[in-house]
């Protein structure tokens, strides 16, 4: 046992050395992360496409139900769901199965029909902060234009309905704060997906592989050598950003630190395994950087970064369920937004886990099949 850990100790200090001994090596792993968290906060925009809407209607009257209706026959809003009690409503917009909630007194049939101003409330995911920003400008526009409606049928020039609108998990809809905290999950993918994917790459390309394979490591030493080195690398990576985005960019960190820093790691074994199973696939430096390529950007489209999963096509959808970026950027945003409790981490971490162990095993399983 003790000979067993001299060899990996032995081949994870050659890992390092191998990662840092060229300066080019380590300037990509130092300073573009780092660059790269500033250009993107500072100069990415987003769209919004599809919005589902939660309801909450205590009035339950011909008024708010044709207000509703205004919502049904949008073009912009593409279903919307009546919920019976709060807690309905507020894990509709806690798990992202709607983007806008409304909230509809019991007094708004009485105060219309008394000429009175109104008020309807507007609630909005601001963990997606463009998508917010758009969403509440579509909502205001429909329950102004109703508003005029029930201005002319009754004749008055006052305001009839009143908007009020909540941002939730950003209250200020800070566009950086959505940004900022994605690309912990970007910049973690790209260093932990390209070190590892050029691990055995760059074995083979310099005639090592061969050597390693006589040696007196077994694949099981082999496939934890080259997993831990970049593991390392892109979790102390992750807590950089993740203290730049708290300590410069000012971005309130609400979770807990044990299961943020837990969930990391698991997340980013995950993306080493698909890494190294490229790497296993891969005879050359350049097709292992040409395989983390054709990984990267679907494994970004279908994460929920750029659009929300749930306005994808069904088929993307479901596409999306093996890929662990998706389950990362829930679970880094849910810690760090709302205190994501630890149930609903474990649930997204079950994915990453199964994903880590199928990928892991499909590299033992080659580096044992180039040794025969």
């Amino acid at each position: 046992m003790q000979s067993r850990i001299i060899r990996i100790k032995a081949l994870i200090k050659k890992e390092f050395l191998a990662i840092f001994k060229d300066p080019k090596n380590r300037a990509l792993i130092i300073f573009p992360p780092i660059i790269q968290l500033f250009i993107f906060a500072h100069a990415i925009t987003l769209e919004v496409r599809n919005i589902d809407v939660s309801v909450l209607d205590y009035s339950n009257t011909q008024y708010s139900r044709e207000l509703i209706s205004r919502f049904s026959n949008s073009k912009w809003f593409r279903k919307v769901q009546y919920r019976r009690t709060l807690k309905e409503f507020k894990d509709d917009i806690d798990l992202k199965n709607s983007q806008l909630g409304i909230i509809i007194q019991n007094d708004f049939a009485k105060k219309i029909n008394e000429k009175s101003p109104t008020k309807v409330l507007i609630i909005t995911d601001g963990r997606q902060t463009n998508s917010a920003s758009i969403v509440s400008g579509y909502a205001s526009q429909i329950i102004g234009n109703y508003s005029s409606e029930l201005e002319k049928k009754f004749n008055i020039k006052k305001t009839q309905i009143n908007v009020i609108t909540r941002n939730w998990f950003n209250p200020n809809i800070e566009y950086k704060w959505f940004l900022t905290v994605s690309m912990i999950v970007m910049l973690s993918l790209v260093l932990s997906l390209l070190l590892s994917a050029l691990s055995i790459a760059r074995e083979r390309e310099l005639g090592t592989f061969e050597q390693l394979m006589v040696s007196p490591l077994n694949n099981d030493e082999i496939l934890i050598a080259k997993t831990i080195p970049p593991l390392i690398v892109a979790f102390i990576s992750g807590i950089i950003i993740t203290l730049i985005i708290a300590f410069v960019f000012k971005v309130p960190f609400s979770g807990s630190i044990s299961l943020y820093l837990i969930s990391s790691l698991i997340s980013l074994l995950s993306i080493i395994g698909v890494g190294l199973f490229i790497s296993s696939l891969a005879y050359t430096q350049q097709q292992a950087i040409l395989g983390v390529f054709a990984f990267q950007m679907p494994a970004v489209l279908l994460s929920g970064f750029v659009s929300p999963i749930e306005d994808m096509p069904i088929f993307f959808q479901y596409l999306s369920a093996i890929n662990p970026l998706r389950y990362f950027m829930l679970i880094t945003k849910g810690i760090y937004f709302k205190n994501m409790d630890a149930l609903t981490v474990f649930k997204n971490l079950i994915p990453l886990i199964i994903i880590a162990i199928i990928t892991l095993s499909i590299a033992r399983w080659s580096f044992r099949k180039k040794a025969e």
